[in-house]
């Protein structure tokens, strides 16, 4: 059975401008450009559990080399839903591409935070044979899956996200 529980958009070029200044550096005419480069995540085939989350720019890490790279896009999902973010497994076999905090899980309501949900993903080339890894603009780099979660009988959760990427401070 499919569900159809979200919606994938661009965050704004501002927003995009600002975090692509803060994670990767440059200046803000070029990284404005590099807003035309988003695109919004799509299956590879009607059977494929994952969204390719494209990447808008080229990079190139070495191994040990990290980078936070700001995709450009959101989530607006239904409540009781989560998208999980996971290396592409070409990537993750061939060069150990990891995320850095092992795998992200994009809350429902991270949608309405401040930096207007703006997926990041935090990546390392974990390669132990020396290999350099080369992402060019337009490959697809890491992939994202809904699933539904559930919560406790006697959840009293109230709090309000308002906060970014590790915002909930627990």
């Amino acid at each position: 059975m499919e569900y159809r529980v979200a919606r994938f958009e661009k965050v704004s070029v501002k927003q995009f401008t600002e975090d692509f200044l803060s994670c990767v550096g440059g200046n803000g005419a070029a990284a404005e450009k590099l807003y035309g480069n988003v695109k919004l995540p799509v299956r590879a085939t009607a059977g494929s559990a994952g969204y390719d989350i494209i990447c808008p720019f080229d990079l190139t890490l070495a191994p040990g080399e990290g980078i936070k790279v700001p995709t450009g896009i959101r989530v607006k999902m239904q409540p009781g839903w989560m998208l999980l973010i996971l290396p592409k497994s070409g990537l993750g076999s061939r060069f150990r591409l990891q995320l850095d905090n092992t795998m992200g899980l994009i809350d429902a309501d991270y949608y309405g935070s401040d930096n207007e949900g703006h997926i990041m993903v935090p990546i390392t080339n974990d390669s132990k044979i020396g290999k350099v890894l080369n992402i060019t603009a337009g490959k697809a780099f890491v992939q994202a899956v809904l699933v539904p979660h559930g919560i406790t009988e006697d959840d009293a959760a109230e709090g309000k996200r308002t906060g970014g990427f590790g915002s909930t401070g627990v």
